[in-house]
């Protein structure tokens, strides 16, 4: 740790004043405002947490401004930023900080950086305040977390509730969107490091250990969804008058990785995974390939015996398979499969449901037991007796599907070895995204969607510490 960054508060300023002046006046007011909620009949323990709180956070706030400014008083006049000598000091500058107790105001000095060329508060770095923003780190990490989950209206009315704290609408969101940006620059930081070969700190615990591991096989699944954006907002009418149907909804893409070891039954007997990295963006299937790249080595990439990647039909999957995970096998998730053969069913028996079911139960057998030859077979068989074009048409584009994917299909000796036939896991994951990002009347850009899911996606993946690091890492406890 850089020692000029640690507060050294001398031994006669150890104590608090704060609290010789206010916990005598403070026991009298909560004592008195318990013993009220005791002898009233109609309160109940949650009154009593409610005055305890309420009572509680005068002194939070007082012990919290009086710290705050022992530590701005032990910044040391050098640069944030090079670490030079700032000149020109001059002390007393005042300012107000959010904090989880209510509003503090601190006074700390400030000093010019001949290097950098600007003028630096070196006690805020050291408290970890913004320079555009007024939340200590803990105001900082709330308002990334509830709006990360919910909208930001609703979350503002949350965090009063809960915290007593005002952070109004507006304020929540920008500070919502520099902690989004902030976990952004973050990832890319990480993503690098790993894929240079130098995160190995970033790995899962036990992949740090130096113990011999038992092989393991790597599942990978893919998946992706629309979001709607407020593309030309307000010129819809001018881009169709001019022959261009304004675009709304755009792709996200998104991607898990697990070791196969990993994946347990319950006790009713239900698959769940204990323990899974996630990634989620709206940039472009470029952007995903990198990012799940490096979450893939976080996992075991660079250790495992085997790589299996389930995903449904859709090209750009595959292509970004070939592309990073080259000598992994392949397997299309079996629910897209039998959606296709339900597809087909219901084309070649339009109007009778029974003759529809009747006639693809036999098939949605061999698909279940991995005979995907003998499928096509009977496809291909059904195809030279057809008469009537559009049903022709339909079973040869599902032939072309099913002989596509034909090397995806060997779910009878997946299930032998114990292997997932589906992609559940990243397509409940993806439903779990949009439960924030496609509620009735949300329109996003991609910068505001993109810093709240990168926020999600550092909390999925228990990484919430490298954003915040007064949470700790909650594996090392």
């Amino acid at each position: 740790m850089n020692n000029c960054c640690v507060a050294r508060v001398p031994q006669s300023d150890s104590s608090f004043e704060a609290l010789r002046r206010s916990v005598t006046d403070w026991k009298a007011r909560l004592t008195a405002g318990l013993n009220r909620s005791i002898e009233a009949t109609d309160q109940t323990l949650g009154h009593l947490e409610e005055e305890i709180s309420r009572q509680t956070r005068g002194v939070e706030q007082a012990v919290a401004q009086e710290a705050a400014q022992k530590k701005a008083d032990q910044a040391p006049p050098h640069c944030p930023k090079c670490g030079s000598k700032l000149t020109g000091l001059s002390e007393g500058h005042e300012r107000t900080i959010q904090t989880r107790f209510g509003p503090i105001t601190i006074k700390r000095h400030r000093g010019w950086c001949r290097r950098c060329k600007r003028w630096f508060f070196a006690a805020d770095t050291l408290l970890g305040i913004e320079e555009t923003g007024s939340a200590s780190p803990s105001v900082q990490e709330m308002v990334a977390l509830v709006a990360s989950k919910m909208p930001i209206i609703e979350a503002s009315a949350v965090i009063k509730r809960l915290t007593g704290i005002e952070v109004p609408p507006a304020t929540l969101d920008r500070e919502a969107r520099r902690q989004g940006q902030r976990a952004q620059r973050k990832q890319a930081e990480l993503d690098e490091q790993m894929r240079s070969g130098q995160g190995a700190s970033q790995q899962v615990r036990e992949l740090q250990l130096e113990l011999p591991l038992p092989s393991f096989t790597l599942v990978i699944q893919l998946d992706s969804w629309n979001i709607r954006e407020r593309d030309d907002w307000g010129k819809s009418r001018q881009k169709r008058a001019g022959g261009q149907e304004p675009k709304r909804w755009h792709w996200v893409y998104g991607g898990t990785c697990f070791r196969l070891s990993e994946r347990v039954k319950s006790a009713s007997g239900r698959a769940m995974i204990l323990n899974r990295g996630t990634v989620m963006t709206r940039t472009g299937i470029d952007a995903l390939r990198e990012q799940l790249y490096a979450e893939s080595l976080r996992q075991g990439l660079g250790q495992a015996t085997e790589v299996l990647v389930i995903a449904d039909g859709a090209p750009w999957i595959w292509n970004l398979v070939q592309d990073r995970f080259e000598q992994a096998r392949q397997r299309l998730d079996l629910f897209h499969a039998k959606e296709h053969l339900w597809t087909l069913a219901h084309g070649l028996h339009p109007n009778d449901e029974a003759a529809a079911r009747t006639w693809v139960q036999p098939l949605l057998k061999k698909l279940d037991s991995g005979r995907p030859a003998k499928l096509i077979h009977h496809l291909k068989s059904l195809a030279k007796r057809l008469r009537q074009r559009h049903k022709r048409k339909l079973l040869k584009q599902e032939i072309g599907y099913f002989e596509a994917n034909a090397g995806r299909m060997d779910y009878g000796q997946a299930l032998k070895r114990g292997e997932p036939v589906g992609s559940g896991p990243m397509e409940s994951t993806c439903r779990q995204y949009q439960c924030r990002f496609k509620r009735p009347g949300q329109f996003w850009s991609e910068a505001g969607d993109e810093a709240l899911m990168c926020l999600e996606t550092f909390w999925r993946n228990d990484r919430w510490h490298l954003l915040f690091p007064h949470v700790g890492d909650p594996s090392r406890n």
